[in-house]
């Protein structure tokens, strides 16, 4: 037989009727001693449990929800079992079942927002713990009630738009939600706005909660922001409500047009400043301030032609701050009238009505000042010649007093002359040296003096104004040029050999005085440009060649320097060139050498040498004969014939500046010292002799035949030389020293006792008549008859 299932409902009137699946079985733990696994082989389910409702909030508990009941087994006999989420798992003890009868029991309230279903599995067994019914599903189904008011997302909602907009414009969305089951009229949601503040023109839609304009006329100068409280409700909309706050700004456009607060504005500025503040123009617009709808710019129409007013605008106030840019003059004009415009600096909208005070007047009033005197000239720039005496009148700095309306003297003076060279006459501003300027002067930059000049007027207080006066000292040629002297003074006889001789001269004077130069054989001899050339190099050299082969040695030249100055210097300079055999390489060759690349023939060198060896040899044997000649003179008729006075204790023995240590005794004035000793020897026949000879000295050489050929020359010297040095009689060869070239004129005549016997006539001795009695006696013997 079946299983039948008896179903006994509490409150079967308010249940509901819900298909719901069944869950898979449950696997039977065998913890439980009065389970037994299956039979094998089809088992037909014998009852099934339909869904069984109930609502939330319950409050009459224990409540029975339903009796399970099998007919396999007498009553009594058979134990009822439930498992799942309420019962044996959280959260439990929400249901429970009497195991004898079958009945199933609510503990608990019941909350449909937490859980809205309970799934079940109800048991059948016997005493003895068997299996008498196949497991089966009981779900339970939680009834919505409406105990869940709705709740806005935000407190607050806020949103933006333009004053001026369309109607229909988008502004902000309101949004809330309902935890009551969304099938349901629980949670079916309306919106509504409760209050605008008086005005209608924003509207809400009640399913979505967009909030939208709904007519024109929002102005941000009127009503800047609306405060609007929105309402929800469920039950579509006639159950429980919550409300929220809707905070909706106006923007603001540029419809308002800035004005000035006056149609004219009166002011006064001061002359002769610049950078001052005038004053400023009131304005006023009713746009957001800060923005720029509200920000003013001004433009100034007219009145200012030379642009010497500007109008700045001030972020915090927008007010214009009119201020001078250039100096005013009170003597040129008293007033000035300006015709001021405003605007904004974001565009003005089109609907927008203008203004009725965009322009605006403003008189400006010059208030008349002591200006200080003006030079007429600021720097004063001149000139002035270098070396001008005192007194030379440099220039008149004078300046003009400003105030023609007033009666003022003007003064001047030096605030800054360095040099004290400049004398400033204090009441008309003429300016002269004092003294010479140095051209060396440290306050001279680049040929330039600088001086400050002060002009102070009379006025009280007084006003000073300062001028620079800058003199430029030009540069005078004064110097003529000279030539520096050359790194090599010597050429090559050979035209075409070397690079000839560089020549360069300096000048003191600076530029433009001074080069270029010009290089110029001296036209007074004519005869140099025939043997000699100059070319130019650069603007202070010049190169010296030979136009020709000429003869070797020392050459006289004179060179003619030009500068370049206006007017230019000249200066005419000897030049000592040195003409000499030269090598392959262009350098002159030694003596020896020179000699030897002359070849075996007599050219006009070899006999220059020739007839320079003979003037030697002259010089060497002259000497000799002289003194010999002396020596005879005074033994015939003694030293000083028919002197009363012993002339010994009147000389004097000096050092001798000889020709070096073997030459100290190379005089021998003995004999004025003990004429007797001298005349004793003499009188035995023996020549006198030098000091310094030596003990075994040759015996005197016959003489010698003059050299046949050039090659013997330097032999025939050299020897020449030798028999001279050992000549006791004689001084030695190099008693005639060679002395510097000191000119020429000199009173004193020379010093070589050689090269006064050279000359075409004797020695005048007249002049020691004038040195008294003691000399005149030497006057008589040597000098004329």
């Amino acid at each position: 037989m079946g299983a039948a299932l008896l179903l006994a409902l509490g409150l079967l009137a308010q249940s509901f009727s819900l298909s719901l699946g069944s869950p898979e079985p449950r696997r039977l733990s065998t913890l439980d001693p009065w389970r037994r696994a299956q039979m094998r082989g089809r088992v037909r389910r014998a009852w099934v449990i339909p869904p069984i409702s109930v609502s939330e909030n319950h409050k009459s508990l224990p409540y029975p929800l339903v009796q399970i009941k099998s007919d396999k087994q007498q009553v009594g006999s058979v134990i009822y079992s439930i498992q799942g989420p309420g019962v044996d798992e959280e959260p439990r003890g929400v249901f429970s079942i009497d195991k004898f009868t079958g009945k199933v029991f609510l503990n608990a309230t019941l909350d449909r927002e937490k859980t809205d279903r309970f799934r079940l599995r109800a048991f059948a067994l016997d005493l003895g713990g068997s299996t008498l019914e196949d497991p089966t599903d009981l779900e339970i189904v939680v009834v919505d009630q409406n105990d869940n008011r709705p709740a806005f997302q935000q407190e607050v909602f806020t949103g933006r738009v333009l004053e001026g907009t369309v109607p229909g414009t988008f502004v902000t969305r309101a949004e809330a939600t309902d935890a009551d089951d969304p099938e349901t009229d629980n949670a079916a949601l309306r919106y509504s706005l409760l209050g605008q503040g008086g005005h209608e023109l924003f509207t809400i839609d009640e399913l979505t909660g967009e909030i939208r304009t709904v007519q024109v006329g929002l102005d941000r100068e009127a009503v800047a922001v609306y405060n609007l409280t929105v309402q929800v409700a469920d039950m579509s909309g006639d159950g429980l409500t919550a409300t929220a706050l809707a905070i909706i700004s106006v923007d603001d456009i540029n419809d308002n047009a800035p004005e000035f607060t006056r149609d004219e504005f009166l002011m006064e500025a001061p002359e002769a400043v610049s950078g001052v503040v005038v004053g400023r123009l009131e304005v006023e617009d009713r746009d957001l301030p800060g923005s720029p709808n509200w920000a003013a710019q001004f433009i100034i129409l007219g009145g200012d032609p030379d642009g010497q007013f500007a109008i700045r605008t001030d972020p915090k106030t927008n007010e214009g701050v009119l201020s001078m840019v250039k100096p005013l003059d009170y003597e040129t004009q008293e007033l000035y009238q300006l015709m001021v415009l405003v605007q904004n600096v974001a565009p003005l909208q089109v609907a927008a009505p203008r203004a009725k005070r965009g322009q605006a007047r403003v008189n400006i009033h010059v208030r008349d000042i002591n200006e200080a005197p003006v030079f007429r000239e600021n720097p004063l720039r001149t000139s002035l010649a270098e070396g001008a005496p005192p007194g030379t009148s440099v220039a008149t700095f004078s300046a003009q007093d400003p105030d023609t309306q007033q009666l003022q003297r003007v003064s001047y003076s030096k605030d800054y002359d360095p040099e004290d060279w400049l004398q400033v006459d204090g009441a008309t501003g003429h300016i002269q040296t004092q003294r010479v300027l140095s051209p060396a002067s440290p306050f001279l930059k680049d040929g330039w003096y600088r001086a400050i000049i002060l002009a102070l007027d009379d006025a009280s207080p007084p006003c000073t104004a300062t001028g620079t006066l800058s003199v430029e000292i030009l540069e005078v040629n004064d110097h003529a040029p000279v030539l520096a002297p050359p790194l090599l003074d010597s050429l090559c006889s050979e035209p075409h050999q070397g690079t000839g001789l560089l020549l360069g001269a300096t000048d003191e004077d600076l530029p433009p005085h001074g080069a270029p130069f010009h290089f110029q054989l001296s036209p007074r001899l004519p005869e140099l440009s025939r043997n000699w050339s100059l070319s130019p190099v650069n603007v202070s050299h010049a190169r010296l060649r030979l136009r020709h082969q000429v003869p070797e040695g020392l050459h006289h030249l004179s060179i003619l320097l030009r500068d370049s100055g206006q007017p230019p210097q000249h200066r005419e300079q000897p030049l000592n060139v040195t003409v000499c055999r030269c090598s392959q390489d262009g350098a002159c060759l030694p003596g020896a050498a020179a000699l030897r690349a002359g070849g075996a023939g007599i050219s006009l060198g070899v006999l220059a040498i020739m007839l320079g060896s003979v003037l030697l040899l002259l010089l060497l044997v002259l000497p000799v004969a002289l003194r010999v000649r002396l020596r005879q003179r005074t033994q015939g008729k003694g030293v000083l014939p028919g002197l009363q006075d012993d002339l010994r204790d009147n000389i004097l023995n000096y050092d001798e500046q000889g020709g070096g240590e073997e030459d100290q005794d190379a005089y021998d004035i003995s004999q004025l010292r003990h004429p007797a000793e001298l005349t004793a020897q003499s009188t035995l026949g023996r020549p006198l002799l030098r000091r310094d000879t030596p003990h075994s000295r040759m015996p005197p050489q016959p003489p010698r035949a003059m050299p046949t050929s050039p090659a013997n020359i330097k032999d025939f010297i050299n020897e020449g030389l030798e028999a001279a040095d050992s000549d006791p009689s004689v001084p030695p060869y190099d008693t005639a020293l060679i002395y510097d070239f000191e000119g020429e004129g000199s009173v004193a005549g020379t010093l070589s006792s050689i090269l006064s016997s050279l000359g075409d006539q004797d020695q005048d001795y007249d002049y020691l008549r004038d040195w008294g009695p003691r000399f005149a006696r030497l006057a008589d013997m040597y000098g004329h008859p």
